[in-house]
């Protein structure tokens, strides 16, 4: 093992000079430097530790600084990258490919193996891709950073790593605290309200990582219910009767929270909302359907954007900016027809990168959902009529069609949605007028 004596000759030049937050820096990249010269096992995993609680104090400048320098000093090296690859245009030999392999993995990779060997590693390093991603965007050099720490969370939080467990009452606390802290579809209003999502019709489920075993990856919350729901209050009202879920004959899937945002981009939802409805399948046979109640977030910010480009949508849009709009609307009137037919419209055609501009169609058409229903004052809370006018959708997942939705979606995004929804947003006002300008 590295003596004490070694490790503060390392960094003593580093301590003799500058502030103490480039004191800091230099000092966890010296360590970074200690531990990738290392060959020893044990000692490996000392300077690891003392590598991440020397990581775990920078902050602020220091830590962009120390990000800086590992995608300078820790990236692979252009001119070896040019020889090999040049090597195997010349010659592509197995092994001039495994040399190329092998320059062009960047020593950060290599980096964060050893560093993972301490304990709490696995964690730190989830964490350190959270606080990089954080100003990721206006520090495009660190883009190296964030592909090494993907590349390598990728495989080790893969499906074979996960565990599924059931959460209820009897789940301790620490985790159950958890639950409260990361819900991020409709907030739990302390213990009471979590309780009574935890009934015996109710069932929530989380992925769980061995590395991580206190902290939930993914969950998801399902009520048990007869039909489908359109309305998620009567879901989350913390004093609803409690029935027999024997009787029930749909699962509704009404929340999924990606618990560690250092994971982001790293997909669990697929295997999460498959596995979940077989074990509910087995538990009761009586289960035949399997959907969402799912928000729309980006519907009410496009309406509002696309209104100024439309001056047809002005009056619509004054309607939805008083104050409690929907409570006096006389049945059949004008705005409803019309927000819905807007609605599955934005849900079907407005498109962000050849995909639905709405995040969460996104994630239930690739993981081989049908959209199936539009619900009017589905969520009446502030934040559903603030972010979709009340409305949320339906999502259907039918085991038998999920392979085949999931490859229609991923090789030609296509969105695989209900008649009756698509009859809608044929209807709408913006198709009539692309129907008018293409005639």
């Amino acid at each position: 093992m590295k003596s004490p004596a070694f490790i503060k000759r390392l960094f003593a030049p580093a301590a003799a000079t500058g502030s103490k937050a480039d004191r800091h820096t230099r000092k966890t990249v010296a360590l970074c430097h200690a531990l990738l010269s290392e060959r020893g096992e044990a000692s490996g995993a000392a300077i690891a530790r003392e590598a991440l609680a020397a990581y775990g104090l920078l902050s602020g400048p220091a830590l962009r600084a120390f990000f800086d320098v590992l995608a300078r000093e820790f990236s692979p090296d252009p001119a070896e990258v040019e020889d090999a690859a040049n090597a195997y245009r010349l010659e592509p030999s197995q092994s001039n490919l495994i040399r190329l392999q092998q320059v062009v993995e960047s020593q950060r990779q290599e980096l964060f193996r050893r560093l993972n060997l301490a304990t709490g590693g696995t964690a730190a390093l989830v964490e350190m891709r959270r606080r990089l991603s954080r100003e990721l965007r206006e520090q495009s050099q660190w883009a190296g950073i964030d592909a090494d720490l993907f590349h390598l969370l990728s495989s080790w939080f893969n499906r074979g790593f996960l565990s599924l467990q059931r959460i209820d009452w009897r789940t301790p606390a620490l985790v159950l605290e958890k639950l409260m802290q990361y819900e991020a579809v409709h907030e739990i209003q302390g213990w009471q309200d979590l309780r009574r999502r935890l009934e015996s019709d109710r069932r929530c489920f989380a992925f769980f990582h061995p590395a991580l075993p206190d902290e939930p990856i993914i969950f998801i919350e399902v009520a048990l219910t007869k039909g489908m729901s359109d309305r998620v209050q009567p879901l989350l009202d913390p004093d609803s009767p409690v029935v027999d879920p024997s009787g029930a004959d749909t699962a509704i899937f009404y929340s999924i929270t990606n618990c560690q945002a250092g994971l982001r981009g790293i997909s669990f939802g697929n295997f999460l909302i498959k596995q979940v409805a077989e074990d509910l399948g087995r538990e009761f046979p009586r289960l035949k359907t399997f959907a969402t109640l799912s928000p729309i977030p980006g519907f009410r910010k496009w309406l509002t954007e696309t209104a100024a480009v439309h001056g047809e949508l002005a009056e619509l849009i004054d309607t939805l900016s008083g104050e409690n709009w929907f409570e006096n609307l006389a049945p059949g009137a004008r705005v409803r027809t019309d927000l819905m037919r807007l609605c599955a419209y934005y849900l079907q055609h407005v498109k962000h990168r050849n995909e639905p501009a709405d995040a969460v169609a996104r994630f239930h058409l690739g993981n081989g959902a049908r959209m199936e229903r539009l619900n009017w004052l589905a969520d009446t809370s502030t934040t559903g009529m603030a972010r979709s006018a009340g409305l949320m959708v339906n999502y259907v997942y039918r085991l038998k069609d999920i392979e085949h939705n999931h490859e229609a979606y991923a090789k030609e995004q296509f969105v695989v949605a209900s008649p009756g929804l698509s009859l809608l947003a044929r209807g709408s006002l913006l198709a009539r007028v692309k129907l008018g300008q293409a005639g």
